[in-house]
């Protein structure tokens, strides 16, 4: 919890003003605050008997007290405006931060990550943390200070009663302590679950068609109520520990007013305190304890928001992508040669993928990569991107390893369409720009046209300025999937990577999409993920892959002539 705090305080650091401003009119506020009882204990000494009071000295008093609390109002307004101001800034950068590592880490991070967790901690539990400031700033700080305060000022008016309060006081703070230590574990659990739920409900609403086509809302529901019922009880038995705390220690500050009331009466009656200054007294008694209350009742929250601080740096921890070579070389362009050199490959140790796997592509060529489900297609694509690094063995593109060049510029040298169609929300004209942001109109719209997009976007109302929702879920797959293709064409670059690219796509437009990439792969390397593989029976180089290995390799001819495993997937698409 210590250190949690402590890296917190990094991100509070840089508004350090706005901390310190509303230190300051906090600190003001209640000093002003606390020096009302001292004038409400001298006006009640200035009536001494009945037709003994004196109204002059009571009318300034009050005018004092009435300027006063004007005074520390206007200092409390300034101190919640660079509170909220400060709490604010921190979790926002915080928030940048953990979005700014979800760019840094891995892939294999994001891949083995519930993605709902994921956005619940950049989203959930930075607001939390925001809470948590607002609370220790807002109330914590002050509410000590008011205690120091009002301690000062009990001992100079009685410091034998003052000692009583200060005796007393430590039985609140043994009640907090051991509240606030049981009730800390369960709000970790607490978080956890609330990730682990945000990722259920991410899962199932995102793919709901699924779930409806499969009549799996129940098993759904299932699912769901029972890590929310988990939830409700950690919750529960989290919010039950933490709030015994205000009631107990309400409890303890009665036992301390009624305690120094019998008091300061016998010392009132012998003389020892005057009657305005008892009174002052006990408002003072008040002041003292009304922090303890307000301390523990924030303590939920100051709890929540360590144990959401502790999650999202889980996530700053995670270790980055290995930092590239200081020499590496900022490749802008390339022939297209690519060769994979004894390469090995798995996700987990014990799970062997791609062992010894080596193939020479020349540029220009036209590779199709084949095989079951499972063999390594998908992974072996994700290798030549460095979106994983190979564990053994070298890939290079124009003879220099690509370890050796940097990721930016590596995969700009690759245009990708994939068979999961990915848009931005925003208008169609940035979503066909986004790797080319500076692209004129009139690229656009030669690429949309290339890709047999440019009909379907004129028949939109606002054609290429057509807003498109989070996802595209105004737009059909293969609108989407085109749409995308229209991306990699604007981007036009030396190599290819088409994984499953028109699997979305109508047969007539399937069609003229592949004319169309026959267009723009002329003198282009291109790899071809496929299982239609009447598709790719005019690649140069096949491959047929299963179990990490390529098993066979040659044209389409020479693979069916060979009577091997590539014939017998080549005609179980047409067993008639």
């Amino acid at each position: 919890m210590k250190y949690t705090v402590s890296r917190l305080m990094k991100y509070i650091l840089p508004f350090k003003l706005h901390l310190i401003m509303a230190l300051i009119t906090s600190v003001f506020s209640i000093i002003l605050t606390l020096l009302g009882p001292i004038l409400i204990g001298r006006a009640i000494d200035q009536i001494i008997s009945p037709g003994n009071i004196h109204y002059n000295d009571i009318l300034k008093i009050l005018a004092y007290f009435v300027l006063l609390i004007s005074v520390s109002a206007l200092l409390q307004w300034a101190m919640g405006i660079y509170t909220n101001s400060l709490a604010a800034k921190s979790s926002a950068l915080l928030r940048k931060d953990i979005f700014d590592k979800f760019n840094r880490v891995p892939l294999q991070y994001i891949d083995t990550h519930s993605h709902g967790d994921l956005i619940s901690r950049v989203i959930n539990d930075a607001e939390a943390v925001n809470d948590g400031l607002l609370q220790t700033v807002g109330q914590f700080f002050p509410g000590i200070t008011t205690i120091a305060a009002a301690i000062v000022i009990m001992i100079s008016i009685n410091y034998q009663i003052a000692l009583v309060v200060i005796l007393l006081t430590p039985l609140s703070l043994l009640v907090i302590y051991f509240i606030s230590k049981n009730s800390g574990k369960r709000f970790n659990e607490q978080q956890l679950l609330q990730g682990e739920l945000a990722g259920i409900a991410s899962e199932y609403v995102t793919n709901q068609k699924l779930v409806q086509a499969f009549s799996y809302e129940e098993r759904a529901e299932e699912k769901f109520n029972k890590c929310n019922r988990k939830l409700y009880t950690v919750g529960l038995k989290a919010q039950f520990a933490s709030s015994l705390s205000n009631p107990v220690t309400r409890f303890m500050n009665y036992i301390v007013y009624i305690t120094i009331g019998i008091i300061g009466a016998w010392s009132a009656v012998n003389g020892f305190i005057s009657v305005g200054q008892i009174t002052s007294f006990l408002i003072y008694t008040n002041h003292f304890a009304k922090p303890f209350n307000e301390i523990t009742a924030v303590l939920t929250q100051l709890q929540t928001a360590v144990a959401s601080a502790g999650r999202i740096f889980d996530v700053l921890d995670t270790q980055n992508e290995p930092a590239e070579p200081a020499d590496a070389i900022d490749k802008t362009g390339c022939r297209g040669d690519v060769m994979i050199s004894d390469i090995s490959f798995s996700y987990k140790k014990e799970q062997k993928l791609i062992e010894h796997f080596s193939v020479n592509v020349r540029a220009g060529q036209r590779v199709a990569i084949v095989g079951p489900t499972g063999c390594g297609k998908t992974t072996l694509i994700n290798l030549l991107m460095a979106f994983y690094d190979v564990q053994t063995g070298n890939i290079f593109v124009d003879n220099i390893p690509i370890k050796n060049i940097t990721k930016n510029s590596l995969r700009s040298l690759y245009g990708m369409v994939l068979q999961d169609s990915w848009l931005i929300q925003g208008t169609v004209k940035e979503n066909i720009s986004f790797g080319k942001p500076d692209a004129a109109d009139e690229e656009i719209i030669e690429a949309a046209k290339s890709a047999y997009a440019h009909s379907f976007i004129k028949k939109m109302k606002r054609g290429y300025d057509t807003f498109i929702s989070r996802g595209g879920g105004n737009l059909s797959e293969g609108q989407k999937q085109l749409l995308c293709i229209a991306r990699a064409m604007l981007m036009n670059p030396p190599m290819l990577i088409l994984d499953e690219a028109t699997s979305s796509i109508d047969t007539l437009t399937e069609i003229r999409v592949q004319k169309a990439f026959q267009g723009i792969m002329q003198g282009k390397t291109c790899f071809i993920v496929a299982h239609r593989l009447s598709t790719i029976k005019e690649a140069d180089i096949i491959l047929v892959m299963k179990d990490g290995n390529i098993i066979e390799q040659g044209d389409h001819n020479t693979l069916i002539m060979e009577n091997g495993f590539y014939k017998e997937l080549y005609y179980s698409q047409f067993a008639n």
